[in-house]
């Protein structure tokens, strides 16, 4: 299994991102995708999840402004992120669990200024 995260970049405070996240080996339209985030100094947060039907789950601090969607056809998870802020920004990486075991991407950068 293998993932692949891009679309992050610097960002003013309020502006929008669209991180994108492609996967291969595995049946995507099968599986549960995640987004995660990490800040130096905390550990790995879960941001968003989505479910192979479309069922989608926020931690409470993005609501409202992220938005997790897939293309079962391309194989990608998207994550759109609008009105970002300051703490918002942190390495983001896509994760799924396939058979039993944890698949990471490389994380993409997300810097937001304030």
């Amino acid at each position: 299994v293998q993932l692949q995260a891009s679309g992050g970049g610097l960002v003013q405070a309020g502006g929008s991102l669209r991180l994108s996240c492609t996967a291969r080996g595995l049946n995507f339209n099968l599986a549960t995708m995640d987004w995660y985030r990490q800040t130096p100094g905390k550990e790995r947060e879960l941001v968003a999840t989505i479910t192979p039907d479309g069922t989608t789950t926020y931690v409470d601090s993005t609501k409202g402004r992220f938005i997790i969607s897939r293309d079962n056809r391309r194989r990608l998870v998207y994550l759109q992120m609008n009105s970002l802020r300051p703490e918002d920004a942190g390495v983001y990486f896509c994760k799924v669990k396939w058979r039993g075991l944890d698949y990471w991407g490389e994380g993409t950068q997300v810097t937001v200024s304030s």
